[in-house]
């Protein structure tokens, strides 16, 4: 299948080669550490720029729960029948540790030509075999980084991929670091073939992720796609979100059930206690390092209410990628109904909820494109956009343009998202924004007053900016 996007994440890798080739970095090798979500990309992405290298490269892919005695053994195999220059000098070598197979792989690269080398989820080897850390450390400080080789250590535990550079730990200091995300608006719209405002609704249901937007035919309608998936029980659309999910948090797990309380729109810590417990909430002592460990995985993200008064026990939590927000909102309970042959009711469900659902989902795609833009000669001191709420949610602002976070020194705008196919913001929503803004801590009668819109926006409206789809997509190119 032919390898679309990602132009930004292969130039990062290939300046990082460029490096190794001019012989420019602090050590003839260099080092970087890839993360991101399962399933988001990554080991396609390092293939793809492997091939395009033009470089002797070799490639080994950890496997989870396996024997480390295996492990090295396949190592050293892979590195034999490798296309390294060095590779037929370790045919056969039997590693006793990670020290002797991270050696073999020191004496497989050539010293005077640049390669690539990848080592995919570490993390299972490092679960695997307490020592890999160090072996790393020591083979690269003594003999890799001395190679004109570009190592790219790849994983999905995104907590043990960014502990594997934190201070006190062995590797520390020595990898630059690379998070790989889903793809973006821009090339969703490109991969899809869709208008601007079609495209955003694409992403909100695929999140990005590169084997679900390449399901999506170029040009079908979110109607047909759905309704495609919907009748077949194979589709990426609906595997996807079980696979990853199950590849980091058990069925029966507090975890999961904590992330399908939030998925199911529960916002807040007593609310999200209540469903996750089942019978009887969640205690606070079990529920707090489930959020916490969530939180460090990027799979939950927290927002708090912006503004110049701090807020901090008022949090709300959301699930941090569409696509997954998406599946826990409505394919996780419809899957049955679909290999029963009962798509249809799975697609009814779908869109009786689509514009509500989707009028929430979209606020922090939204306020993302914004950060993009901004600052810009109309807000150049603007870094920050996120929303604003009380403890009763009344008023919610959707977007609060501020300085900083999580204290604002000022805010510089308060704004309002509509996003509904035929009707644009008027002067209802003008008025209510007009109400709303005022309860913001720091916004004041001359807060310029922003909107975002999917329809447009109703002329005469004495907004200070508005924003439409074409905008956001932009904001991506």
């Amino acid at each position: 299948m032919e390898f679309k996007g990602r132009a930004a994440d292969l130039d990062l890798l290939a300046r990082q080669l460029d490096l190794v080739i001019d012989g420019t970095g602090s050590t003839r090798g260099r080092a970087v550490i890839m993360t991101g979500r399962r399933r988001v990309g990554k080991s396609r992405l390092v293939q793809e720029f492997c091939d395009r290298s033009g470089l002797a490269y070799t490639v080994f892919q950890a496997t989870r729960g396996r024997q480390p005695t295996a492990e090295r053994a396949d190592f050293t195999a892979t590195l034999a029948h490798s296309p390294l220059r060095g590779a037929e000098l370790v045919a056969g070598l039997q590693a006793a540790d990670w020290n002797q197979a991270l050696r073999s792989l020191a004496i497989a690269l050539p010293d005077d030509a640049p390669s690539i080398a990848v080592i995919d989820e570490v993390p299972w080897l490092v679960e695997q075999d307490g020592e890999f850390e160090g072996a790393l450390q020591t083979v690269w400080d003594r003999q890799l980084s001395a190679k004109p080789v570009l190592l790219v250590l790849v994983g999905s535990d995104i907590s043990v991929m960014e502990a594997l550079q934190s201070h006190g730990r062995p590797f520390f200091g020595r990898a630059a670091k690379m998070t790989v995300r889903p793809l973006h608006l821009a090339d969703v719209r490109a991969m899809t073939g869709l208008d601007a405002a079609d495209a955003v609704d694409a992403l909100l249901i695929t999140g990005g992720f590169p084997e679900i937007v390449q399901s999506w035919r170029p040009g079908m309608s979110r109607l047909d796609f759905l309704r495609e998936a919907a009748g077949n029980p194979l589709s990426p659309l609906l595997a996807a979100g079980e696979l990853s999910l199950l590849g980091e948090f058990p069925e029966a797990s507090h975890s999961r059930a904590v992330l399908e309380a939030v998925g199911s729109g529960e916002r807040t810590f007593s609310a999200i206690a209540a469903q996750a417990g089942g019978a009887g909430a969640l205690p606070s002592g079990t529920l707090s390092p489930l959020l916490n460990t969530l939180l460090t995985k990027r799979v939950l993200a927290a927002d708090l209410p912006l503004s110049t008064k701090p807020d901090t026990k008022n949090k709300r939590y959301r699930i941090a990628d569409p696509y997954l927000r998406f599946w826990l909102a409505f394919l996780q309970r419809g899957i049955p109904l679909i290999e029963r042959g009962r798509g249809d009711l799975a697609l009814e469900r779908i869109e009786r909820s689509w514009t509500s659902w989707r009028g929430r989902a979209i606020e922090p795609v939204v306020r993302e494109s914004l950060l993009r833009m901004l600052p810009d000669a109309a807000w150049p001191e603007t870094e920050t956009v996120g929303g604003w709420w009380n403890r009763q949610n009344n008023p919610e602002i959707d977007l609060v343009g501020t300085d900083r976070e999580p204290v604002a020194g000022a805010v510089h705008f308060v704004g309002s998202i509509k996003w509904l196919e035929s009707q644009p913001f008027g002067r209802r929503e003008y008025d209510t924004l007009v109400r709303d803004a005022a309860a913001v801590p720091g916004s004041g009668p001359d807060t310029a007053l922003v909107a975002v819109s999917r329809a447009g926006v109703v002329d005469g409206l004495p907004l200070a900016a508005h924003w439409g789809p074409e905008d956001l997509v932009e904001a991506w190119q």
